[in-house]
């Protein structure tokens, strides 16, 4: 049996704040386990998925946004590179991807601006009939996690457990799911990968995700290591917001999918359910103050959260990326290999 990893950490108890400052030092990745999202839940999430994605492509188009702009809706092969948004040139990857964002908006200006369009409407598929209700309580369910995860994380920075909250009540948020399918005689081109080497850009990401061997962490021995998802958790990583807030005590860590690729006449595939917290659009992210000391000064200056976020995803849409920043420093060497 492969080592499991990243570390897990169970919710329920009484150290998991500890245990979370621990392994975001190390690593900016690990999986939580009672967590209380349902497997029924997670099971039906696989379901739409498996049956949308398994539509013609002619059935799924008509539900792709009209604008890079607009993260919403479906994505085909090849539409977006995440290596993108760390100037890597490589063939755009390999994945398809259902994209949706907060369902109703609560009438407050955060939320009905022109400055960016982080909350556009959905994009609903018709087919399959549950997709749109499956969704809907997914969302519901991992926002829920989200904000346990970060108010333990807070408890872990020495912080009150509600500090993030004033930065995260009206926060830009997603749910996509990716799938990648591979099947007899697909090949991937030099360099081109299931998701590129990228970090996320917010503040925390829950990851649902299948037990194909598919998603590598970067590592400090510079080397590619999968994650081995324990049956029934989720899989958490930190965000350049974070790393950025936390004044790299945490880590921001490269991750990237490999091509999922047959070797035989069957058909493989892999899916992951991302939900991406990247907190207000106007927060503005500051070192925290138990991260900075006369030792060791703030290394970054204050940033407009959404900002950030913006200039990556579009970049990531195969744009040019316009003032994102990265917290990778030297990290980013040998990312294609």
């Amino acid at each position: 049996m492969p080592e499991v990893f990243p570390p897990v950490v169970d919710l329920s108890l009484p150290d998991a704040p500890a245990q979370i400052d621990r392994v975001c030092r190390d690593v900016g990745f690990f999986q939580v386990v009672e967590h209380g999202i349902e497997q029924s839940l997670t099971d039906s999430v696989f379901d739409v998925a498996d049956r949308f994605f398994g539509l013609p492509l002619s059935a799924k188009l008509p539900w792709s946004s009209d604008s890079p702009e607009v993260e919403r809706g479906y994505s085909a092969k090849g539409t977006e590179g995440l290596g993108y948004t760390l100037d890597l040139e490589q063939p755009p990857d390999l994945f398809e991807a259902l994209t949706f964002g907060r369902e109703v908006l609560p009438d407050d200006s955060a939320f009905h601006t022109t400055e960016h369009s982080f909350f556009a409407p959905n994009i609903w598929p018709t087919e399959p009939t549950e997709l749109r209700s499956t969704m809907l309580a997914y969302w519901d369910a991992a926002q829920a996690v989200v904000h346990r995860i970060t108010g333990l994380m807070a408890t872990g920075l020495d912080l009150d457990p509600d500090y993030f909250e004033p930065f995260t009540d009206k926060a830009v948020e997603a749910v996509r799911i990716n799938y990648f399918e591979g099947r007899p005689g697909d090949k991937a081109a030099t360099n081109q990968f299931g998701i590129g080497p990228h970090t996320d850009y917010g503040i925390v990401t829950v990851l649902l995700t299948d037990q194909e061997p598919a998603l590598q962490v970067y590592t400090d021995s510079g080397e590619w290591r999968y994650v081995t998802p324990v049956p029934g958790a989720l899989v958490v990583n930190v965000g350049d917001l974070l790393s950025r807030w936390t004044n790299d005590r945490w880590r921001s860590t490269l991750h990237r999918v490999v091509p999922v690729l047959t070797t035989d006449n069957s058909v493989r595939r892999r899916r992951s359910v991302p939900f991406f917290h990247e907190g207000n659009f106007d927060a503005l992210i500051e070192c925290l103050p138990t991260c900075v000391s006369d030792d060791n000064p703030a290394r970054y200056g204050p940033i407009r959260g959404g900002e950030h976020v913006h200039a990556k995803t579009m970049s990531g849409r195969l744009l040019e990326a316009a003032g994102a920043e990265s917290t990778l420093g030297d990290r980013a060497q040998g990312l294609t290999t």
